[in-house]
């Protein structure tokens, strides 16, 4: 495909230019911000960012919701040539260190409630600077008021300590002080940190280029969802490699504006689908099923809906069945990771010849390639239907590991990306993620899919969530435990959860152990933790 060859901030600046009074931020309960007024405040805090000696290739950590604070503080450090390092606000201090003290950031951008968190890590580490925001920034004057009155608005007060700035103080320090700093497409723009499923995690640094190409190539698989109409709904966290690329990259994409969550709420969210005219939805499986089985879902007016893309994490057959029995809609899955900025699969949308298939991931997107390889040479090519290893070549693959070399080489080898996930492809070239190379079960030899035996529990009409992982089993290596949420006023038993195993599985699949729980253990973005799961055994 012919791509724009223009850096993110550029297309924010063109809508700015061309569309001024249009909205580009959607905040509920808050303020709505055209293009013009976004762009002004990225540049105001681009002003004062470099007046406190932020400069380019400075690496400045975003530790915030989705608010217009994100994306103000995202365009402004981009602006700078500085590097953007992707931060989860929940992390416990000994993850946020490790990510300061590895990304090497000089500045951290969050809120008020955690300034005490960042300013502990900030001893340890080569922090120099914390600018500290407050979500009522950006609500109307009631909600602030009555979101502070119910104590639902937590904004505590800035504490006066060295170096520390409030983010509306950053905003006025010099805010005709922009000036365009020369950026290439290839230079650094942003470190998305990993998940750390295989231990510490790292960051993939990716360029201006890999970010600009994938939102690009993303607006080809959706070419279905015009220009100009509706809105995107991001409740996927813009810290997210997912939530990023197809929510604020593919929203400058379609001219569209971004309606911000700061926190998931399946009524809230089926509120703003009626309410905004939402066009698309990206989302994780989660997500879909809290929507589909809140009480009202089957009330709500989801006609506006045009894509829905699953993504994270597996989508189980049931819930895409039971989205299109809800809705009317098509619920696809897609699939990318970090390292790829993210997207790389998505099954077809919109389209009268080629139709998605349930269970895959779908086509490669534009100019992505894909191979799978034999998972233990991991470069044996192997016949259409057998499983082995993903392996990625595109535009949108990171240029590295930062400050990883040994790790780069095992994982970028002769230009191709080797995903770690295990997938097999069919004679139409759509791919099916079969499970992580890392969560394959070992029982007495044979290997189990952790994800076949999750499809056959969603199945069962009283479970709502299931994951499985292995646990040690002194005799036989491994054994597969199933951890279960049933739906609400629903009962069962362990015998009759692996009964109903035993009737779809052969035996070394059959979870030998099941636990009941009111909830399953999830990361921002609402992928299932496994490895939360076993560690508490």
């Amino acid at each position: 495909m012919k791509y724009k060859e223009q850096i993110p901030l550029k297309f924010l600046e063109q809508r700015a230019t061309n569309e001024p009074n249009d909205p580009m931020i959607i905040f509920p309960k808050g303020k709505t911000l055209s293009y013009s007024e976004v762009f002004q405040a990225v540049k105001s805090f681009h002003g004062g960012l470099r007046k406190l000696g932020i400069k380019k290739g400075d690496r400045v950590a975003l530790m915030l919701p989705n608010s217009p604070h994100y994306i103000i503080a995202h365009f402004a450090v981009a602006s700078l040539g500085a590097i953007v390092v992707q931060t989860n606000p929940l992390y416990t201090h000994r993850e946020l260190k490790h990510q300061m003290s590895d990304s090497g950031a000089k500045a951290i951008i969050t809120l008020t409630l955690f300034q005490e968190k960042v300013n502990n890590v900030m001893k340890e580490t080569d922090l120099e600077i914390v600018i500290c925001a407050n979500i009522s920034d950006y609500l109307t004057p009631l909600s602030a008021f009555l979101g502070k009155l119910l104590k639902k608005v937590q904004d505590p007060k800035m504490q006066p300590l060295p170096n520390n700035y409030l983010f509306k103080d950053v905003l006025t320090m010099d805010p005709s002080g922009y000036k365009e700093e020369r950026i290439d497409l290839d230079d650094l723009a942003v470190l998305q940190y990993t998940g750390g499923t295989t231990g510490l995690s790292k960051g993939a640094a990716l360029t201006h280029k890999n970010i600009s190409y994938n939102a690009q190539q993303t607006r080809e698989v959706v070419h279905n969802v015009p220009e100009k109409k509706g809105s995107i709904l991001v409740a996927l966290p813009l810290f997210h490699s997912f939530g990023f690329t197809v929510g604020l990259g593919l929203s400058l994409q379609l001219g569209v504006p971004m309606v911000l969550v700061p926190r998931f709420d399946a009524g809230l969210v089926l509120k703003l689908i009626e309410k905004h005219k939402i066009t698309f939805f990206p989302a994780v499986p989660t997500m879909i099923v809290a929507i589909l089985n809140h009480e009202k879902a089957p009330s709500t007016d989801l006609s506006s809906l045009i894509a829905v893309i699953s993504g994270g994490a597996p989508l189980p057959l049931k819930v895409a069945k039971q989205f299109k029995e809800v809705t009317g809609g098509d619920l696809v899955e897609g699939y990318g990771l970090s390292e790829a900025s993210p997207v790389t699969h998505a099954n077809p949308i919109g389209s009268d010849k080629i139709k998605p298939k349930i269970g895959s991931i779908g086509l490669p997107v534009p100019d992505t390639f894909m191979k799978i390889v034999d998972s233990e040479d991991g470069k044996t090519l192997v016949p259409i239907g057998e499983i082995g290893e993903l392996c990625i070549k595109g535009p949108q693959v990171m240029k590295e590991y930062w400050n990883k070399p040994d790790e780069t080489a095992k994982t970028l080898i002769d230009g191709w990306l080797h995903t770690g996930d295990i997938a097999k492809m069919d004679d139409e070239g759509f791919a099916y993620i079969v499970d992580r190379k890392k969560d394959l079960i070992i029982v007495s030899g044979y290997n189990v899919i952790p994800r076949e035996v999750e499809e056959v529990l969603y199945e069962h009409p009283k479970i709502l969530e299931a994951a499985v992982a292995g646990i040690n089993d002194p005799v036989k290596g491994e054994i597969v435990a199933a951890w279960v949420v049933l739906k609400e006023g629903e009962t069962m038993t362990e015998d009759e959860v692996i009964a109903y195993c035993k009737e779809n599985l052969a035996p070394y699949k059959v979870p030998k152990k099941v636990t009941f729980r009111d909830e399953l253990p999830k990361s921002m973005i609402g992928k299932i933790l496994r490895k939360k799961l076993v560690e508490g055994e």
